[in-house]
């Protein structure tokens, strides 16, 4: 399934920045950055799990907040990207 998480982590303390670190190492886990906050991610189901398990066990759920919301199939058909970044997914290959 295609997924797009995003996040809003409190940031005025070293924890809070400590915080949305390992929510972005977690996100960058099962997808790719499309904005600061904004991941778009392909899992299956028991990732999705897991994937969930590990973002709860990363924010302070009294000051944070992050969104996971379901894309509908097939991606291609229901998603429009205007402007001039490049387009790739998680399963494209990446030159470095």
């Amino acid at each position: 399934m295609e997924i797009l998480v995003t996040y809003d982590i409190e940031t005025t303390s070293k924890e809070g920045e400590k915080r949305l670190r390992k929510v972005a190492k977690v996100c960058e886990t099962y997808g790719f950055r499309v904005q600061n906050s904004v991941f778009e991610c392909k899992v299956d189901a028991s990732e999705m799990m897991v994937f969930r398990h590990r973002l709860e066990a990363a924010i302070d759920a009294t000051v944070d907040q992050v969104a996971m919301y379901r894309l509908r199939e097939p991606f291609d058909a229901y998603v429009v990207k205007l402007g001039n970044k490049p387009d790739f997914g998680p399963k494209d290959a990446l030159v470095i």
